[in-house]
């Protein structure tokens, strides 16, 4: 057996090292002394809601346990949703394949080499509606994981809902819808800043209005997380980029008392439990902080931060990837000590590929161990009183504060964005994340250290894309082509453009009629772009 390069001095020294991976250092150990300056950490249910925003936490009722999945067509998606609520899952997460994501149709040439290979193609409302076949958009709390084309997956979602029957005020789940962290982090953009804002600001709007108890954004720090900033920054940025989206909505008349009741948030969680959970209890702190403060709000439920989670992300690795169970399982602790409102635990093949049944299952499990059987939900905030994890959520709260005043100064997320201000800061950082790996001055067990170099790395079943699905979705939207109501879906297209034109008025309910008329994600997309046309990503010579 080849043993691992590493030293084992080297392996054993740098889990004891003196700092946080955010750089936070990390006593020996926390007395009371350290934390007497503390005003109190308040009551669970009651601001600044540092333990949690529920007085019984997960007494209740535990958290939704949403496992992200989608792939190929829509009838596979949704056999696979099937699946998961027959296992106990109590929420959909939907992945979109890239060419949704991107607003390409199935036929554009772009597309068809990407179709249904990341997520689940839904490009009209007839796929849609096969998606959800057999399922009760009454009885079931949906997330979709989409920025660029969110307006357009919402509209169809409430059009979804009118097909079924279903009134628009029972929805409940929650739409990304977060373009920001698109433009600073993943790239799966359109147009440009300021019309996004604008796209953003009507769905929130409508939203409030229609369907009062679906979440229309989920501001997310995710994908910041996992291009490379560290848990601090995360939580920074996000809040920042929550700051614009408030703004953007008042802007509009929008009543912050009103609307940020349905604002949500969306965090990766890595491997430094006690860092992740003061993460948590400290961006509740400053959120609250933040509306009551900044925005004059005392109406609790609006200062109150709701956030889900991934456990999983660029914390698993494809070397020995059954460690990643083990990493998933330590994450989703600290997501629940921590006091999340939704979980989803990745499955330890996700580094490699989609995840099968077999390992979707134990994803799932893990959630339902430790809610049902570990203890960790029974009392709420349990390390809440620590002396360490107090002062860590202090300075944690510090750093978060710091870090925002520097955007601040800099005239704010959306102008950072735009200059490239911010994308360079997470690129330095994860520049820094990978000089650390490679001189294992940051570990990662079965990859940098610790490594069987004659072990298989990617053991188990293997996930097989169906070769029919991209010739299936293409048929079909071709035949929907064909038999659509032609007339009446340029009319509401039509109306569309002119709708963008106007700098007033709000698109969602030219977008619901489009998905009435079985316009697809691509024509809305185009009648956009010829208003407003595409951003353009600034660059740093």
């Amino acid at each position: 057996m080849k043993a691992s390069t590493v030293e084992l001095d080297e392996a054993v020294s740098v889990p004891y090292a003196d700092r946080t991976p955010s750089g936070l250092h990390v006593p020996v150990v926390v007395g009371p002394e350290q934390v007497a300056e503390r005003t109190g950490i308040g009551e669970p249910g009651r601001f600044p809601f540092t333990r949690g925003i529920f007085p019984d936490g997960y007494r209740g009722r535990l958290w939704t346990m949403r496992q992200y999945s989608g792939f190929g067509t829509a009838e596979e998606s949704n056999e696979r949703y099937r699946f998961l609520l027959q296992q106990g899952q109590t929420g959909l997460s939907v992945a979109l394949d890239l060419p949704t994501q991107c607003g390409l149709d199935p036929d554009d040439p772009m597309a068809r080499s990407e179709i249904g290979k990341v997520g689940v193609s839904l490009s009209n409302l007839s796929e849609m509606e096969l998606l959800f076949k057999g399922i009760d958009l009454s009885r079931i709390s949906t997330s979709f994981t989409i920025n660029g084309t969110a307006a357009m997956i919402y509209a169809m979602y409430v059009a979804c809902a009118d097909k079924q029957g279903v009134r628009r005020e029972k929805l409940t789940g929650t739409i990304q819808n977060d373009i920001l962290k698109e433009y600073v982090a993943r790239g799966t953009w359109i147009f440009p800043v300021r019309p996004s804002m604008r796209l953003i600001a009507d769905s929130i709007l409508y939203s409030n209005e229609v369907s009062p108890r679906f979440n229309p954004i989920s501001i997310a720090g995710a994908h910041m997380r996992d291009a490379g900033c560290t848990a601090v920054e995360e939580m920074a940025y996000t809040l920042a980029n929550g700051l614009a989206y408030v703004d953007a909505v008042v802007a509009r008349g929008g009543d912050v008392a009103k609307f940020a009741r349905r604002l949500s948030f969306f965090f990766y969680v890595h491997m430094d439990l006690f860092e992740e959970v003061a993460k948590f209890r400290a961006g509740r702190r400053v959120w609250a902080r933040l509306i009551k403060e900044r925005y004059g709000v005392d109406d609790e439920k609006a200062q109150m931060f709701r956030f889900g989670v991934v456990c999983g992300g660029s914390s698993l690795t494809s070397a020995q990837p059954y460690n990643n169970i083990v990493r998933v399982a330590i994450e989703t602790c600290a997501a629940v000590m921590g006091g999340a409102q939704s979980v989803f635990t990745c499955a330890y093949d996700e580094a490699f590929q989609i995840p099968t049944e077999f390992s979707a299952e134990i994803a799932l499990r893990t959630q339902q161990i430790i809610g049902y059987e570990s203890g960790i939900a029974r009392t709420v905030d349990p390390l809440g009183g620590s002396y360490f994890v107090e002062e860590l959520t202090d300075r944690t709260e510090s750093r978060i504060r710091e870090l925002m005043a520097e955007i601040d100064d800099y005239g704010g997320a959306v102008k950072a964005i735009e200059d490239g201000w911010l994308q360079l800061r997470i690129a330095n950082s994860a520049l820094q994340r990978k000089r650390d790996t490679d001189a294992h001055a940051r570990l990662v067990v079965g990859q940098n250290c610790f490594r069987r170099e004659d072990q298989a790395e990617q053991p188990g079943e293997l996930f097989h894309l169906n070769p029919q699905a991209s010739a299936t979705v293409l048929e079909r939207f071709e035949r929907l082509r064909d038999t659509r109501n032609e007339a009446e879906a340029r009319k509401t297209l039509a109306a569309l453009g002119e709708a963008a034109a106007r700098e007033e008025g709000n698109l969602m309910p030219y977008l619901v009629d489009c998905c009435h008329a079985y316009a697809t994600v691509g024509e809305m997309v185009a009648q956009l772009k010829a208003q407003w046309g595409e951003f353009e990503e600034p660059v740093h010579l």
